[in-house]
């Protein structure tokens, strides 16, 4: 270990973040690679080693002998503190060896509060924060994630972004690197070359333009950059890589098991999900591979809890055979199985049997609104029948506890809807004491909020998110009509990050200055409560000379052009439109099992396959 960092340890919390050295961590020979990576999280370790894409793509990377795939996370304030006061630079944990001293550094955007934590961890680097000021060939600086679906706030920073699933594109942008390096091209040579893999957008290859108005008039591609950008996807789930050997962390983590991913994308189409238009088509495991899978991991890592994740866990067609299969080994082992993503109305007295064989944890169900008008606006496709109906399953099998996620702000959203969330959860309670044979235990009903953000490449990227005022007016309104139910706890998110991710998730290329502005002025770590400053946003908004309401809160029209027009999911825009008129009808889409619904993301399967 580095003597400058064991000089530092005592000094700060969680010190096991910043040493490394865990079990199935990969140590190379620097001597024996052609290629170093630093897979970096622009959060704390407990965070990024919880994040099942960055085991999968560091497991890809180091599945090669030529490469060297290290982590970095963003060490918390303490840690920066002393690093910075020793002048230690920011570090693979692999190897105690200087990021900036890698070929790639690569970052997974899942959260756009995390932006600040991207440009502090390359000052931390010693590297400068804007790709213009970086002409040196290496470290290129990547990123991939949900994020990069707008890219555009972090564009002047970043070399070039991943859309999409990475497991293939990083290998392919992997060896045109290795090309370009053997054959002394320059960064620019490289970068156009990397713009002709699909899936790869570099932003210096667009310029975008702007009206006097603030709008954009176009995003201008210049010479060799393609005219649109869509996703990479796996064509084959059980042809690609799963993480069965992972990293067992030295300190506890948020998700601390093991993670067996059912399938991607999502049957559904709830028109204000990015996620479930963003990862389409449906693509799914063999049951018999995941529960290979799940054994062989629960053996290598000694966990003690599997869960089965997807976008929705229970539209896994052959999801009850698979848990039957895996509790035969774990139910021995007292080895927890857990479905975090749960439909109610897909939730049955046989899942739930298998679920409580082993331990019986917490159900969570997301209605998203109150009263089923809402629900059909936004096709979530769930009726209050379905809903109560889980709930009497569950509480005649003993469960006391049930936790409901709705979000405020919908278009369409009147007070009736917010007050029908109310109603919503007292049919849950009087559901309790009807069917539940233990009313001695008490039951836990908590009701969650959260402001609707309006989102790139869904039904609703063209709406408004409402304002904050109107945002705590309907929480007020909601929590006086709960505060007379003892069983039924409220609770509301903070509309402060709400309304920056909004700004963030939509924004231009001209937030760049924001985002830089904030984190010189201390912005890191925006994600947490102790550092995040809503002011410190506002002060850099307007320093700049840019209005967030301007992003946030105001309406589309059809033909505007969005940052991310040159980017595609697959999912064709007239189709998001079609979605969005059906919302002001409250009239609902079938899901992709039913009825093909025809929004284009089929076509990026090979063979003329369809989705499923």
């Amino acid at each position: 270990m580095n003597r400058t960092l064991e000089h530092i340890l005592p000094n700060v919390q969680k010190p096991a973040r910043y040493t490394g050295g865990e079990y199935n961590a990969v140590v190379k020979d620097r001597g024996q690679v052609d290629l170093r990576y630093a897979l970096c999280f622009p959060d704390t370790y407990e965070i990024g080693m919880s994040n099942l894409g960055c085991r999968i793509l560091y497991g890809v990377m180091n599945e090669r002998p030529d490469v060297w795939c290290e982590r970095c996370f963003a060490p918390w304030g303490d840690m920066e503190e002393e690093m910075r006061r020793e002048g230690l630079l920011l570090y693979g944990l692999e190897s105690g060896d200087p990021i900036a001293e890698f070929d790639i550094i690569g970052f997974s955007l899942g959260y756009e509060m995390a932006y600040t934590n991207v440009l502090n961890m390359l000052d931390l680097a010693g590297l400068d924060l804007r790709a213009a000021d970086r002409h040196d060939f290496s470290p290129l600086i990547v990123a991939g994630g949900t994020c990069c679906y707008n890219p555009e706030p972090l564009a002047p920073f970043v070399d070039m972004f991943i859309l999409g699933e990475g497991e293939e594109v990083t290998l392919e942008y992997i060896d045109l690197y290795l090309q370009a390096k053997e054959e002394g091209w320059s960064k620019e040579e490289l970068l156009r070359e990397a713009a002709r893999i699909e899936g790869i957008y570099v932003p210096s290859l667009y310029e975008p333009v702007y009206r006097a108005d603030g709008t954009l008039e176009e995003v201008r591609a210049l010479e060799g950059a393609p005219e649109l950008v869509t996703k990479r996807i796996v064509q084959d789930m059980d042809k690609a890589y799963f993480p069965v050997k992972t990293i067992i962390p030295s300190t506890e983590i948020v998700h601390d098991r093991v993670m067996l991913e059912l399938f991607r994308g999502c049957i559904r189409g709830c028109r204000f999900c990015q996620a479930g238009y963003a990862y389409r088509p449906v693509r799914s495991r063999s049951p018999e591979l995941l529960a290979k899978y799940g054994r062989e991991a629960i053996e290598d890592s000694g966990y003690q809890e599997m869960t089965l994740s997807s976008l929705s866990s229970t539209d896994y067609p052959d999801l009850l055979p698979l848990c039957d299969e895996l509790l035969d080994y774990c139910a021995p082992r007292d080895i927890g199985l857990s479905l975090p993503s749960l439909r109610a109305d897909t939730f049955s007295m046989s899942l739930m049997e298998r679920l409580q064989r082993v331990r019986r944890g917490g159900l969570t169900f997301a209605p998203e609104a109150g009263t089923q008008r809402l629900r059909d606006a936004i096709n979530k496709n769930l009726r209050e029948e379905d809903l109560l109906q889980s709930c009497r399953t569950a509480f005649a099998g003993g469960w006391s506890g049930v936790k409901l996620y709705f979000m405020l702000g919908l278009p369409t959203e009147t007070d009736e809807d917010v007050l029908g969330i109310a109603d919503l959860a007292r049919k849950v309670y009087f559901t309790w004491r009807e069917y539940s044979p233990n009313k001695a235990r008490g039951v836990r009903i908590t009701v969650s909020t959260s402001w609707f953000v309006p989102k790139p490449h869904t039904a609703f990227q063209w709406e408004a998110q409402i304002p904050v005022e109107e945002y705590q007016r309907r929480v007020n309104l909601l929590r006086d009509a709960l505060k007379r139910d003892k069983s039924i706890t409220y609770n509301w998110h903070d509309p402060q990050t709400s309304y920056l991710e909004a700004v963030l998730s939509r924004g231009d290329r001209r937030l760049a200055d924001v985002l830089e502005w904030v984190w010189e002025h201390g912005g890191k770590m925006d994600s947490w409560t102790e550092y995040f400053d809503y002011q410190r946003w506002l002060d850099g908004l307007a320093a700049c000379g840019l209005d967030g309401d301007f992003y946030a809160h105001r309406e589309r029209s059809r033909d505007e052009i969005f940052p991310w027009c040159r980017l595609s999911t697959g999912v064709n825009a007239d189709f998001l439109w079609r979605e969005r008129e059906l919302c002001y009808q409250s009239a609902t889409t079938p899901d992709c099992r039913t009825r093909c619904s025809g929004c284009g993301a089929s076509k990026l399967l090979e063979g003329g396959r369809t989705c499923g």
